[in-house]
């Protein structure tokens, strides 16, 4: 049995988009309801939370329409809910639009923010807040920055343009400078290049490590300024491997102030924040040439960090 084309986008709700769970359909069903089904494959809401987002009329079927607690598992269909949280951390900071047509967004995301909803975040996610607040559901993200990083964020507007501006960052047609404060050195020459393998570290999901083997990322480093015990560095990734540029410099003895997770776990990505602590980790600055309209294309965040006590 082929599994159905997937279905035409639902509307947001509140800026959220829904998410989708296909229905096994290679075995005989061990559910006769779907309500079974969801308690087992996404036990982060209990039965009382899954019957009662039926009963509201969160969880749709391929058309669209509302499935009751009652609704039959069948095998091979898709189903649709909205993800909604009970209670959400507000991140009090707030994004700003640098540049919008009809086919681009850019935008100076904060610090603390998520690009897109993930573990405690939905409403307080840059996505989100950006489709409510200027109205445009088919925005779609272009690349991430980590959550803790302040700065560009490069957004679709239109799903026909989407691949053309991905391949840009897929093919590594986009300039990209980073600023970051680390400790100060005297004991390097300037500006280095950092090549080594980062994969994620087998005893904790939420940090990366170097490991041996074929280097799978790039940075260029260049020293700025110097204040004191403090330096203000750019970063130039060749690459966009997760946390790369944090792993880059803990390994050159520089971990970037700030930092929750290198050298060591100062605060676990589910604790609260400590607002006053940001990461020292500026996106920057952005430059390419755009696929779709042919211009040249150069974005510079307004942002600015501040230097460590």
């Amino acid at each position: 049995m082929a599994r159905p084309p997937r279905l035409a986008q639902l509307p947001t709700r509140q800026g959220v988009s829904p998410s989708c769970v296909a229905l096994p359909f290679d075995k005989p069903p061990a559910w006769t309801l779907l309500l079974d089904y969801l308690c087992v494959r996404l036990p982060a809401v209990d039965r009382g939370g899954w019957s009662l987002r039926m009963q509201e009329g969160s969880v749709l079927d391929e058309a669209g329409q509302p499935l009751p607690p009652t609704a039959r598992f069948l095998p091979g269909t898709r189903v649709y809910y909205y993800r909604e949280l009970p209670a959400e951390p507000v991140i009090p900071f707030e994004e700003a639009v640098l540049f919008q047509d009809e086919h681009l967004l850019v935008v100076d995301k904060p610090h603390f923010l998520p690009v897109i909803p993930s573990g405690r975040y939905v409403q307080q996610s840059l996505l989100v807040r950006l489709k409510n607040r200027l109205g445009i559901d088919t925005l779609s993200p272009l690349h991430r920055i980590d959550r803790e990083t302040a700065g560009l964020v490069l957004f679709s507007v239109r799903p026909q343009d989407r691949a053309a501006y991905q391949a840009l960052f897929r093919d590594r047609a986009v300039c990209k400078v980073y600023e970051a404060m680390a400790p100060a050195t005297t004991h390097r020459a300037w500006p280095i290049v950092r090549r080594s393998r980062i994969v994620e570290q087998a005893d904790a999901f939420f940090r990366m490590a170097e490991a041996e083997g074929l280097p799978n990322s790039e940075t260029r480093i260049e020293l700025l300024e110097q204040r004191g015990a403090w330096a203000r560095y750019a970063l130039h990734p060749l690459t966009g491997k997760r946390h790369q540029l944090r792993v880059h410099m803990n390994a050159l003895g520089l971990p970037l102030a700030g930092d929750q997770f290198y050298p060591r776990v100062l605060r676990g990505p589910d604790e609260d924040e400590d607002f006053a602590q940001p990461l020292r980790l500026l996106a920057r600055g952005l430059a390419f040439n755009d696929p779709v309209t042919g211009e040249a294309r150069r974005f510079e965040s307004q942002r600015e960090l501040a230097w460590p006590d």
